[in-house]
């Protein structure tokens, strides 16, 4: 059995942590599958976007028991892979399962359900938009262990919520149910059918012009905490080859003509 699934489908990726046995939890074989699959879906043909989910009612526990348990005999081979990103990279081997979905040109959703803890939660935060069952449980919960969040939290945790706030979450691995990580800015969404939602709003996404919808993903990565005016300049970069093109024409025919568009590429 594959501890990740990947199922495209009208150009939407499903991506499955398969895991069930243990809530999904992060396996060093399921480390590399996420890192993997991610950097294959960049030239993926035709791709529109992904959704991130869990198997059998289940987001993600975070790092594997086992794994932790393995760490004593292994440090420096752990604090080596901390360290040393591979070449080329400035994730490490621990992050770059996370990382890797930020890097992708399409929107990015998890549909989050049961438990999303640790590392879970890491992972869900670096998607694109995390649509969350009200009662699923969520914990960044490093400091339970003793540690520190560190596979990527840097690159999303600050755009979501205040420091004062994610310093409390992050030091006391408080334990809060969806509907509190909805209000604390954790989660885009709450539904009682996460998957379903994710999935709608895949297609509605999928619907739009690719130029349009990928350019607004890379607008907000690069200018979203940038000082006043800096902006400016990459907006109008991402603009220039998307006006006038064939996509943006197919758009603007659409409306006009009261029609669903058909976009290419």
């Amino acid at each position: 059995m594959s501890e990740l699934e990947l199922e495209i489908t009208d150009n939407i990726a499903e991506v499955r942590l398969n895991r069930p046995d243990c809530k999904n939890a992060l396996s060093e074989e399921l480390f590399e599958s996420l890192a993997q699959t991610g950097e294959d879906l960049k030239s993926a043909p035709g791709l529109r976007a992904v959704i991130l989910t869990g198997t059998d009612g289940d987001f993600c526990a975070g790092l594997d028991l086992a794994v932790m348990q393995s760490l004593g005999a292994r440090l420096e081979e752990m604090r080596e892979r901390l360290l040393n990103p591979p070449p080329g990279e400035r994730a490490n081997w621990f992050q770059k399962p996370c990382t890797v979905w930020q890097e992708l040109q399409v929107p990015v959703i998890a549909a989050i359900e049961g438990v999303c803890l640790g590392g879970g939660l890491q992972l869900a935060l670096a998607a694109d938009f995390r649509i969350c069952h009200p009662e699923a449980r969520l914990s960044i919960m490093e400091a339970k262990w003793g540690m520190i969040p560190d596979m990527g939290i840097t690159q999303n945790l600050p755009r979501l919520m205040p420091a004062d706030r994610a310093k409390m979450l992050m030091m006391t691995a408080r334990m809060i149910s969806g509907a509190e990580a909805r209000q604390e800015g954790l989660v885009s969404e709450l539904s009682d059918t996460p998957l379903a939602t994710a999935r709608e709003l895949a297609s509605e996404l999928a619907g739009r012009s690719p130029e349009a919808v990928n350019g607004v993903k890379r607008l907000v990565a690069e200018t979203w905490h940038l000082p006043p005016g800096e902006g400016l300049t990459i907006e109008a970069q991402i603009q220039a080859p998307i006006i006038g093109g064939a996509n943006q024409m197919e758009a603007v025919m659409a409306n006009f003509q009261k029609r669903p568009p058909k976009f290419s590429g």
